[in-house]
């Protein structure tokens, strides 16, 4: 979320979170000001989730606790330490790539982590091949990558994630989303 107007649709359509993105290679990207307005207009129900990526473990919870996040999103390559670390102070879905599921899913396993299982480009809008993940991969796990209004129902039948996540397919352009996408994804994977 980058602006007010799609933070109100989005959490009047239903929205069960919202995503902030503060990695610094993110067209997305939001500073922890922006994004603490925005999260405070969305309300006390709707959960607010910083994303970062490869960044310092104090530079995150420092920004995660300026921004007023009540969730914290990981990817890229990082110690157990580290997670653990920030699982001390948010809940964390750590992104994992489908190479990544079987392997080393194991090592995340922490009470306030959740793992995500994301397509091999974040953000590119090009879905993973949901046939080709382990039977029983995403449970208990959510699902990412190339979601939107079109394809989430199917995911979710497919391989029963706990939860979506869904960014480019529910955009006009990169941090403005299209209404009537967010719409359609929220109640499509609600119905699902």
């Amino acid at each position: 979320m980058t602006n007010l107007p799609d933070v109100l649709h989005a959490t009047a359509a239903g929205a069960d979170a919202l995503g902030f993105i503060f990695a610094p290679v993110s067209k997305r990207r939001v500073t922890a000001e922006q994004a603490r307005e925005l999260s405070l207009a969305a309300g006390p129900s709707v959960a607010r989730v910083g994303v970062f990526m490869n960044q310092p473990l104090d530079e995150v919870l420092r920004t995660a606790e300026a921004a007023r996040m009540s969730a914290v999103q990981l990817h890229g390559p990082l110690p157990t330490l580290y997670m653990e670390a920030v699982a001390a102070y948010y809940p964390v879905l750590r992104v994992l790539r489908p190479d990544e599921v079987g392997q080393d899913a194991e090592k995340w396993a922490h009470p306030h982590v959740t793992l995500m299982v994301d397509a091999p480009a974040p953000g590119s809008g090009v879905p993973l091949n949901w046939a080709d993940l382990p039977a029983g991969a995403l449970h208990g796990r959510w699902l990412a990558g190339g979601l939107g209004p079109d394809n989430v129902a199917q995911a979710i039948a497919l391989v029963g994630p706990t939860g979506v996540d869904a960014v480019s397919k529910l955009e006009a352009s990169p941090g403005l989303k299209n209404p009537q996408a967010v719409t359609a994804f929220i109640q499509a994977a609600k119905r699902a």
